[in-house]
Formats: C-alpha cells, structure tokens, sequence
C-alpha cells in the first residue's frame, strides 16, 4: 500500500473515533444519569460539553493548521482526546464529566481539518470532493457505530471498560499516525505552499484575510443552517417527532432515524462523485441539494399522522441524503482560497458547523416551549420549529446564489 493511501486510512478511522465520541451518550445515558449522579439538566451540560470545546477549538487550529502541519496538530490534540476518554471512564461526578468530555472535544477537533489538509498535499484536486466525501460516510459510520454496537459493547464489558478500551484503540491508531503520516509528499514542489518566513506572519493576517471574504461568509451560514437543523432532529428532535407525532413504537422510530444515517452515508460518497464526475461544479450540486433538502423538510411541515411507515422511510431517507450535499462546502472554500490558506478555510467553516447543532438544539426547544408551552411535542409545535428551519434554509439558499463556482477555474489546466 502505498503512503498516500496509508494516511488516507488512518487519519480517516481517527475521523470515525470523533463521531463515535461525540454520539456515545445517548446509548449511556442512564448509567450517566445513575453513576454521576446527574439529573436531566446535567446530562445536558455533559454532552454539549464536547461541543462547544470542540467548536471553540476551531479558532486556534484555524491560525495554527497551515503553520504546525496536520501531523503534528492531530498526534497533540488526539493525546488530549485520549485523556478525556480515560478520565470519562473513572468519571463519578458532573464536574469531572464535563472535564473529560472538554477533553474528548478538544482532541477530537482537528482530525477533519487535518486529514482535509493531507488530501490537499497527498492527492490530486480532481478526486479531492470524491475523497472528501468518503471521508464524512466514514465518519456517519462512526455516528453508527455509537449506537446497537456500542449498546453490545457496553452490555459485555460496562459503559467505563468500554472507554478505556477504544481510548485504547485510539492511542494505537495515534501511534499509527505518527509513524506513517507525513505532512506532504516527499519532493513535492512548495510553489503552492507558503515559505517559512512567510508561515511566521501569515496565520492571523490569513484569518484576517478570511473575516474580510463574503464568500467566506456565505458559505459558512449556509453550512451553520444546513448541517444545525440536520443535526439537531438526526440527534434529538427526530425522537419525539416520529413517536409522539407520527405515532411510531420506540424501534420503529429507531428504523426511521437509521435511515438520515443511510441517506447520508450513501450521500458522502455520491456527492463528492456527481460534483466531480457528472455535473463538472460544486456551486449548483450544493445549490440543488439545499432546494431538495428545503423541500423534504417542508413535506415534514405537511403530512399528517395516518402517514405509511414506508414514506417516513424514504423522506428521512432523503433528508439524510439531499444534506450531505453539504459536504461540498469545505471543497468549495478550499478552492475559493489560496493554496496557502486551504486548512485556515475549512476550519474555519468547520467552527460554524460544529456550532451549528448547539444552536438549533436549544433554538427549537426553546421555540416550541415558548410558542406552545402546554404542548411543546405536539404537533403544531414541531410545524412551525420545521416551517423555521425551512425559512432559514431558504434565506441561506438565496444568498448562496450570490457565490461563484469553483469547478473549472481549479480544473481547466488539467
């Protein structure tokens, strides 16, 4: 196997462990609640804990990606990531949960952006969406992968055995980085990657550089709306949505939301391949996917209760799938930008994506108990919380026009 494909794998399956990490809670859930003493409000406080560290990690690795190199930024914070995981499983109060879940969400921040920036150095920027893509159904399987398995897992071994282990597995696949990863190909040309004098001024006049981009702005928005309100119902909302308005059992409901992870894992990798294979643009695939995604959000608006299993089926099937157009967004401002400034881009629209699903979580809870407080899971409420989002999607749409495609101005010489 060659190199390139070696930190490909690997920094790839460092990606899965993010997801997994930060979806394991809902399956523990009550151990947490019964062995740290937490109530409700805790166990709320422990999960958004990785969030927001996570989230807020983005800034620094923002300035400090193209200056450091991806193999040495994602070896540190993996180590902190490791910790936190070790710390988790001896957890016995809030306190030193939410430290340990801090930890995980500050480790785990750079292992998108990093291995986004080794695919910029190790691979050709033809195939750069395809790769991309897989490595988000990579990590969508990691968002699985927390679920029956991890429920198994913790059945055979305890929810704290069960951390100690992959915080094993974790510090295996770290080692593995460091040994195999290296930040650009052994004689390639710098002519595209900043000079070391020019590295030492360049992380925060590059940030700067960014803030003062519309694009930059625009595209982040419409990644901050679109991946939010997805993550949001695929995390939470779903649950109460299909049980308690579309009259699902509890499994049934399960099945459904099984479905947003299938429609998104196949769309990771179709995407990436439709932008840079069949439709020859990023600009208008992405613009295509927010329309169809807006419209199966608004059909949610309007079926009604006595709706076929089957239909639930597709439709969240589709609203999985039509958002991971989404994904298109980190290649679309890597090549709106310098080659310099590829890793300080995509983190910085990986800070409003990771931001995002804190926000819509508490927005459309706090919404519906406002509007309807005697009935904030009943049906009118999820209405207008989804005819919201649709509205939000829509705006980001129209002002997502206002960008340019990137497709042939990055292949033309090719």
């Amino acid at each position: 196997m060659s190199r390139r494909w070696a930190i490909f794998l690997i920094t790839s399956a460092n990606f899965f462990l993010s997801q997994f990490y930060r979806a394991t809670n809902a399956v523990i859930a009550d151990q947490l609640l019964r062995d740290l003493s937490l109530d409700t409000k805790g166990l709320g406080t422990v999960s958004a804990a990785f969030f927001y560290a996570f989230s807020i990690t983005q800034i620094p690795i923002s300035m400090l990606l193209d200056r450091i190199g991806p193999r040495l930024m994602m070896t540190g914070l993996s180590l902190v990531g490791i910790a936190g995981a070790i710390i988790f499983a001896g957890s016995d109060s809030l306190q030193m949960g939410v430290l340990a879940r801090i930890l995980l969400g500050v480790g785990m921040a750079c292992n998108l952006m990093g291995t986004l920036k080794l695919l910029t150095t190790w691979f050709s920027p033809t195939v750069f969406a395809t790769l991309s893509g897989i490595v988000f159904s990579i990590g969508t399987l990691g968002n699985m992968a927390a679920t029956v398995p991890m429920v198994l897992l913790v059945e055979l071994v305890g929810w704290r055995q069960a951390f100690t282990l992959i915080a094993g597995v974790n510090l295996m696949l770290v080692m593995a980085l460091w040994l195999m990863v290296r930040d650009t190909p052994l004689g390639l040309s710098h002519r595209n990657i900043a000079e070391p004098s020019e590295t030492r001024s360049s992380a925060l006049s590059g940030l700067l550089a960014l803030f003062k981009s519309r694009v930059y702005w625009i595209i982040s928005l419409t990644s901050f709306v679109g991946y939010g309100i997805f993550a949001a119902v695929q995390t939470l909302w779903a649950g109460p949505y299909l049980t308690e308005v579309m009259g699902l059992t509890v499994m049934n409901a399960g099945n459904v939301i099984l479905m947003m992870n299938v429609g998104a894992l196949i769309g990771g990798a179709a995407w990436g391949w439709l932008s840079d294979r069949v439709f020859h643009s990023r600009k208008w695939v992405i613009l295509g996917g927010l329309i169809i995604y807006l419209m199966v959000l608004l059909v949610m608006v309007m079926i009604s209760s006595n709706v076929s299993f089957v239909i639930l089926m597709i439709l969240f099937l589709s609203f999985g799938f039509f958002r991971s157009s989404g994904v298109l967004l980190y290649v679309h401002i890597k090549e709106t930008m310098p080659a310099q400034m590829a890793g300080t881009a995509m983190t910085g629209i990986n800070f409003f994506t990771m931001i995002g699903p804190a926000v819509f979580l508490q927005g459309m809870g706090m919404l519906m108990q406002h509007l309807y407080p005697h009935a904030s899971r009943g049906p009118e409420a999820f209405r207008t919380s989804f005819l919201v989002c649709s509205a939000l999607i829509l705006m980001v749409s129209i002002l997502y026009i206002f960008t340019k495609d990137t497709f042939f101005n990055n292949h033309r010489t090719l």
